[in-house]
């Protein structure tokens, strides 16, 4: 895996293409689970619109804010509220992540929004949800898992837990969790006619994740101390390894036919090592483990154990995935003009997502959308001198 990273095959974007072809969704431009929930909506082929600043606005992400059009509004102005409100009119989901509170001030709360369309899914995102003593309380992605019991859960044996990165909570439990709830509410819409309010916290999406360990721990099958159990780094059979060149393998070697090929491929006879059945005999067989992997360089390692049904896949650096044989050869990462994308997920046989465009500037759509609404160019020259857009 050694080498320059490959930047994936080069794709064009496609324009709006996949199941949920024809739904706009409007975006409040906001930071973490919002855009990665704009992003995997347009993924699937959702027109979905960031409504971001006429100043201050963030530049955009390349991947993450990718297949979109931006218009810029100053929602202060009365007109700027009004345009929005145009927007909502002509949307099928509206998308926030503010405080409680904050989007009901700005006169877009679901109230306002739902009385001009009552067709509108709106989706709503907060980190510890919106009642509670924490409510009103900022978070960030460590904070929800430490709350949910899954940051306790992660780090080793007598050392403090260890975040991981903040996919958990933000991205999965957050953003992608918000996607499946909004897609719920537009699946039920064409059956009422009417649309909701999907309110997603992400440290309820935390606690729905830990649901297998809750029912191991109210089993007795679970552990709670740090470090000690299959799963977290406890077994050796279950973790991962430092190689001759400082590189690491991971080893998830937890069922006894793919452990019997992990110990042949090591060159260990099961019948000369401590028994893995016993906790206590871990730490003998992590040295012995250990010594066998620093002889060789991952790669030569992950050569060893290619093709064999023993658990075992090299530590890649971000850089290195693209190279990955199986990730090249399922497209998994691609190209669109030097960018390096995750290609869109999960994938469907006869409406597959796409990448639909590359992510604009803040407010570089903003006379198309408002075309679209039927805007003149008097109107729309108006609103600009005014400030209204930008």
């Amino acid at each position: 895996m050694s080498g320059s990273p490959a930047p994936g095959p080069t794709v064009e974007p496609s324009g709006p293409r996949g199941p949920l072809r024809g739904i706009r969704v409007l975006e409040l431009a906001s930071i973490g689970p919002i855009p990665f929930c704009g992003m995997v909506l347009s993924d699937m082929g959702a027109d979905v619109i960031r409504l971001d600043r006429t100043a201050g606005a963030a530049l955009p992400q390349q991947v993450l804010d990718r297949g979109r059009r931006s218009i810029a509004v100053d929602l202060k102005q009365p007109d700027g509220l009004a345009l929005v409100l145009d927007l909502v009119a002509t949307s099928d989901v509206l998308i926030e992540g503010y405080r409680p509170g904050v989007a009901e001030r700005l006169g877009i709360g679901p109230e306002a929004c739902l009385a001009r369309n009552p067709r509108l899914v709106y989706g709503r995102m907060t980190g510890w949800g919106r009642s509670g003593p924490l409510a009103d309380r900022a978070g960030h992605d460590i904070n929800y898992l430490a709350v949910a019991g899954a940051l306790g859960a992660f780090g080793r044996a007598g050392e403090p837990p260890v975040p991981p990165l903040s996919i958990i909570a933000d991205l999965g439990a957050g953003g992608l969790l918000l996607a499946y709830g909004i897609t719920c509410a537009l699946f039920e819409r064409a059956t009422s006619g009417t649309g909701q309010v999907v309110d997603a916290a992400m440290l309820d999406g935390t606690a729905l994740f830990m649901g297998p360990w809750l029912e191991a721990q109210q089993a007795g099958t679970w552990n709670d101390a740090r470090g000690t159990n299959n799963l977290d780094s406890g077994a050796p059979f279950y973790d991962s390894y430092r190689c001759a060149d400082g590189e690491y393998v991971a080893v998830g070697a937890l069922e006894p036919q793919f452990y019997a090929r992990l110990l042949e491929g090591l060159d260990l006879d099961a019948a000369s090592i401590p028994d893995r059945q016993d906790p206590a005999n871990w730490p003998a067989l992590r040295a012995l483990f250990a010594e066998r992997f620093s002889t060789m360089t991952r790669d030569e390692w992950a050569g060893r154990f290619a093709g064999v049904d023993a658990c075992v896949a090299p530590v890649l650096k971000l850089a290195e995935v693209p190279r990955h044989p199986q990730i090249a050869a399922g497209a998994t990462i691609v190209s669109v003009d030097g960018t390096v994308h995750p290609a869109p997920a999960p994938r469907l046989d006869r409406t597959p997502g796409a990448i639909a465009g590359r992510a604009s500037q803040p407010g570089a759509d903003t006379d198309e959308v408002l075309a679209d609404l039927g805007y003149d160019e008097q109107t729309v020259a108006s609103l600009r001198a005014r400030g209204v857009v930008a």
